[in-house]
C-alpha cells in the first residue's frame, strides 16, 4: 500500500466514524417513518468502517479515529436531521473519491468506487427526502 493510499483510507475511516456518530443524532430527530432507513444507512457505514479498518490493519497500519465528533449545525427536528444525513453522505463521498483518485491498487480503487457509489446513492435518497432538485450531482464527492 502506498503512503497516498494509506492516508486516503485513514481519512475515509475517520469519515465513516463520523458518519456513524452523526447517524445516531439523525436517529434521535428523524421522522418516525425513517427509522428503517436510518438503521440501514448506519449499518452500511459500520460495515464500511470495519472493512476499511481491516484493510488498514492488514497493511500494518493501526488506525486512530478522531476522539470526538460534532454535528456541523444544530439538529432539532426531522428536517435538520435529514440535512445532517446529507452532510454526512457528502463528506463520506468526498473521502471515498480521494481514495479512488489516490489508489494505485486495483483492489483499493474498487473498494473506493463501491464506497463512493454507496454514499452517492444515500445522498440522493436524503436529497430526495428534502425535496432538493436535482437530487444527484454529476461528480459525487467533488465538493
Amino acid at each position: 500500500m502506498t503512503e497516498a493510499e494509506r492516508q486516503a483510507l485513514e481519512n475515509a475511516l475517520i469519515a465513516e466514524h463520523g458518519a456513524i456518530f452523526a447517524y445516531g443524532v439523525v436517529a434521535a430527530y428523524a421522522a418516525p417513518g425513517r427509522a428503517a432507513l436510518v438503521a440501514e444507512h448506519t449499518a452500511a457505514h459500520r460495515a464500511r468502517r470495519d472493512a476499511t479498518a481491516d484493510t488498514l490493519a492488514e497493511s500494518g497500519t493501526t488506525p486512530h479515529p478522531d476522539a470526538a465528533y460534532l454535528a456541523p449545525f444544530p439538529v432539532t427536528d426531522p428536517v435538520s436531521a435529514a440535512r445532517l444525513a446529507t452532510a454526512v453522505e457528502s463528506d463520506t463521498a468526498v473521502a471515498w473519491r480521494a481514495v479512488v483518485e489516490r489508489s494505485s491498487s486495483e483492489t483499493i480503487r474498487g473498494s473506493g468506487i463501491d464506497a463512493l457509489t454507496d454514499a452517492a446513492v444515500r445522498l440522493a435518497t436524503w436529497q430526495s427526502i428534502l425535496g432538493t432538485n436535482p437530487t444527484t450531482v454529476a461528480f459525487p464527492g467533488s465538493s
